[in-house]
């Protein structure tokens, strides 16, 4: 059977279908043969996978390893408000802090991006220009992703034409678990194309994906149809960002360049508050994926309370004591 989308989600100017790069060029011609390639991926042991994450967690970082670590984390943070509640001052106020998230300290690195809702990505834009900060806005009826194809892209060319540098959409996670892999492979691919130039993070909510072999066939579903990074979660639905997911994902992506040449990225998101767990990542990053993902162009940290916690540490070891949490800003 030839496999389409809902007739009623169609609109004029929806692309062709993209060939995934080779060896899977074939992988998409029909929903059967989709879903025996996801299928048949090699499945995922989830008591290996949190034995390894916690082998990992135990690793000992020296204080010069340390202070590279925060500094690196703060480089990969993806600064966030998503509520609804925000205001244009609001998103001013937080593009000020990335670009100079320790006003005390020239040398403390800006983040790697403000993330907002569409609506609000041009004041933060305007906000951050000449700093090489970006503009990370959420589309396709985040976070429930409940809406139909025409007003999922039309919300991505609003956030596009406000002047958004990467697009965070979310994927059908109804269509994935009913099986409908080429819906979710095709919305993915339509997204892509109305991003234009920006760069599209592909967010696969994995609390609500419940398996870690779903977690990896979302991931490799996400990277077959152009997504430029593999994100954990919304942050509004728990768990979020594990480090067992964060594991599979970046065995996904790893495997993804060796078998395509194409380098994806990787974005935890939601639950992500302290500098313990951003090391964490940073070893889980270079001990799996390798030491190419540990920049912000492949790796970010998708978090609104992580910041303050790396800068009350990156201060004790620059000046040898804790600075009071009234230190940094409340966002």
């Amino acid at each position: 059977m030839t496999h389409v989308l809902d007739p009623d989600a169609l609109t004029a100017d929806t692309p062709p279908r993209r060939e995934p790069p080779s060896p899977y060029a074939d992988v998409t011609r029909s929903e059967s043969a989709f879903r025996a390639f996801l299928h048949g991926l090699p499945g995922v042991d989830q008591v290996g996978a949190s034995s390894r994450v916690a082998m990992l967690g135990t690793r000992s970082i020296k204080t010069t390893s340390k202070a590279w670590a925060i500094d690196t984390a703060i480089s990969m943070v993806d600064l966030t408000t998503l509520e609804g509640a925000d205001t244009p001052g609001k998103v001013r106020s937080l593009a000020a802090k990335a670009r100079r998230p320790d006003p005390s300290d020239p040398g403390c690195p800006p983040v790697a991006a403000v993330c907002v809702y569409g609506d609000l990505a041009g004041i933060a834009k305007e906000a951050l220009t000449g700093t090489g900060i970006n503009v990370a806005a959420v589309a396709t009826a985040f976070p429930s992703g409940r809406a139909s194809l025409a007003v999922k892209l039309a919300d991505v060319r609003e956030a596009v034409a406000n002047g958004a540098d990467e697009i965070d959409m979310v994927i059908d996670r109804g269509a994935f678990l009913s099986g409908r892999y080429l819906d979710v492979y095709d919305e993915i691919v339509a997204v892509k194309e109305a991003c234009g130039d920006a760069h599209l993070k592909v967010i696969l909510e994995t609390g609500e994906l419940v398996t870690l072999d779903a977690v990896r066939r979302a991931s490799w579903l996400a990277m077959l149809a152009g997504g430029d990074f593999i994100k954990t979660s919304t942050g509004k639905v728990s768990p979020a960002a594990t480090l067992p997911v964060c594991l599979v994902m970046l065995e996904a992506v790893r495997d993804f360049r060796a078998a395509t040449g194409r380098q994806v990225g990787v974005k935890p998101a939601g639950g992500i508050r302290t500098t313990k767990d951003a090391i964490k990542h940073l070893v889980l990053v270079n001990e799996t994926a390798g030491p190419d993902w540990l920049t912000p162009d492949w790796f970010r940290l998708g978090a609104s309370s992580l910041l303050n916690d790396l800068l009350l540490q990156r201060q004790k070891l620059r000046t040898g004591h804790y600075s009071g949490p009234d230190h940094v800003s409340v966002d």
